[in-house]
């Protein structure tokens, strides 16, 4: 059973270690079947960039800032005195966010570009959420995200997110895992008003729900949203993107729910494909 230093905060043993990656390898398998090619994303957020995507207007709670100490809460905690400083003067700020998915950064990398031929791309990141409540691998304050994401055209988001969509269901039927294909309340870039209507008729995320509730997996279709915010074109328009989410985490417990335990869910994962 994983361990918990903290609220949110994590320690899988080792062979729910093993069961992480061997999921991981296929979430990444799906991504290259996808087309995408490997990156590293940034660990850190400008909260400037944030800002004209509107996640503070959308996420505000969802945020957690990076700040350093001021030189007086330096020395008070390398006393090790028992009453720690508290206060707006006890932290710096630097500018940065934690990530919340992985795909800011995906998209963040790409602003300014003029794209002649689709960018798709992939990554895992650790993603952070300061969410009301968490519960198991379900809802982690730190978690893993492997995203699939598309920028190019209209028509190949609609392709992207179509093939990814066949793709996580074969996975999941070949765990057993039962899901609910079906759309999301949580779209995070749509704000209010028109957007927001829009999306009531013509949903813009969908989530693969188990039979507990747990979302764990999902596809996003962006719209021109992050072309227009950034400046990335693909020939002579806002360029349109879109990408594929896995939760690894949640992934693992939706497994375990099925299998008991690591090594029956290891070995189902293993099992050749007929």
């Amino acid at each position: 059973m994983p361990a918990f230093v903290a609220p949110g905060i994590t320690v899988l043993e080792s062979e729910e270690v093993a069961l992480f990656d061997a999921l991981e390898a296929r979430f990444r398998e799906i991504a290259v079947t996808l087309g995408a090619r490997p990156v590293a994303g940034p660990a850190l957020l400008p909260v400037e960039d944030l800002a004209r995507l509107d996640f503070f207007r959308n996420f505000p709670h969802l945020a957690l800032p990076v700040a350093t100490l001021t030189d007086e809460t330096r020395g008070v905690l390398a006393r090790g005195e028992a009453t720690a400083p508290s206060g707006e003067n006890t932290l710096v700020p630097t500018g940065n966010c934690l990530p919340t998915a992985t795909c800011y950064g995906l998209l963040l990398s790409l602003a300014g570009r003029r794209l002649q031929t689709p960018e798709v791309i992939t990554s895992i990141g650790r993603c952070f959420r300061n969410e009301d409540h968490y519960d198991g691998l379900r809802r982690l304050r730190s978690f893993h995200m492997r995203e699939a994401l598309y920028v190019g055209s209209r028509e190949g988001v609609v392709d992207h997110l179509t093939r990814a969509t066949e793709l996580v269901l074969g996975l999941a039927d070949r765990l057993g895992i039962k899901v609910r294909h079906e759309p999301a309340t949580d779209p995070f870039y749509l704000g209010s008003g028109s957007r927001a209507l829009l999306n009531q008729m013509d949903p813009v995320k969908f989530e693969f729900v188990s039979d507990d509730g747990t979302a764990i997996a999902s596809v996003n279709r962006h719209r021109n949203f992050f072309g227009e915010r950034l400046g990335i074109s693909f020939g002579d328009e806002d360029a349109y993107s879109g990408c594929l989410a896995f939760g690894v985490e949640r992934w693992v417990h939706a497994v375990l729910q099925v299998h008991g335990d690591p090594q029956r869910a290891l070995a189902a994962l293993n099992e050749p494909v007929v």
